[in-house]
């Protein structure tokens, strides 16, 4: 994405382009459009918002499952190398992450006895963090070969090609593991208060069963809210994040003392980005719990 063949507006532009696959859209008037009937990539902005609500973005999908698969392999090393000796410095860090999030659960969650809660907020905490931990590549490197390895294998276009590889900079990424949250909420509300329970819960507090139509208003909206909070949070966060780092990647062909100043900003948003990182991965997750707690919880 050389500087010299787009402008800065363009270079933006493609930073915050997924690669989506989709069903393709013909325009068979002047502003009305119909599926072609075309399996394909977007090759831009516009055609991607066409495929609408089921297309995929290909580059989101693969990165986290390509980090889960990674944090999957290193916990299964990690148990399989164990041993009452010396421990290994993989062990070490291992035990030293599940015992942080073990030390986090027993502190937020007191609903009782549930097996999930631990190992989903091990899973949530690290994954997330991977996640976001590719934020801090170089926002060129693996876009510039991606499209490059395209243009050579299948002669795409490499302006065409879009590729982002931090999943949760994508609000579909986010809100799908907000969803996912919800539906246990949901599921444990009924499971442990029963369906009567929750839907006096909803009813009834927290004024009353005299104030029934506020309760249920003020109840439902609490309750939609915690998903939509938990997945724009981290979304809006990593955004964030990854358009400073964008905008600096657009000052090191402004000449010799901007990109020298590029790169000391670089270095030190880096550095700050570590600890939103890790604070966003341990947020999504407390909250998880907390809420999952409160899922638990029976009003008398």
């Amino acid at each position: 994405m050389a500087s010299e063949t787009i402008t800065t507006s363009e270079y933006i532009k493609h930073h915050l382009q997924n690669l989506t696959f989709g069903q393709k859209q013909t325009e068979i008037e002047p502003g009305v459009w119909a599926p072609s009937g075309e399996l394909g990539f977007a090759t831009s902005a516009q055609e991607a918002s066409q495929m609408g609500f089921w297309s995929i973005n290909v580059d989101t999908m693969f990165m986290s499952i390509l980090l889960g698969a990674l944090m999957m392999w290193f916990f299964r090393s990690a148990a399989k190398k164990a041993s009452a000796g010396i421990p290994t410095g993989m062990q070490n860090f291992a035990e030293m992450v599940i015992d942080f999030i073990d030390d986090t659960v027993r502190g937020s969650f007191s609903g009782g006895k549930n097996n999930l809660i631990a190992p989903l907020a091990l899973t949530i905490f690290v994954w997330i963090f991977l996640m976001n931990l590719m934020d801090l590549i170089p926002v060129d490197l693996i876009p510039m070969a991606v499209a490059q390895g395209a243009a050579v294998a299948f002669g795409a276009d490499p302006h065409h090609v879009f590729f982002k590889i931090v999943p949760s900079t994508d609000p579909n990424a986010t809100l799908g593991m907000a969803l996912f949250v919800f539906v246990l909420m949901l599921y444990y509300s009924m499971k442990i208060k029963g369906p009567g329970g929750f839907a006096g819960e909803l009813a009834f507090q927290p004024f009353g069963k005299w104030a029934l139509p506020i309760n249920l208003v003020l109840e439902t909206v609490t309750l939609l809210a915690k998903p939509f909070s938990l997945g724009l949070r981290l979304f809006g966060n990593m955004y964030a994040g990854e358009m400073v780092f964008i905008l600096i990647a657009t000052m090191y062909g402004a000449g010799l003392v901007l990109g020298s100043f590029a790169g000391l900003l670089q270095v030190g948003w880096a550095i700050f980005h570590i600890l939103i990182i890790t604070l966003q991965a341990f947020i999504f997750m407390v909250l998880t719990t907390v809420y999952l707690d409160m899922a638990h919880q029976e009003h008398h």
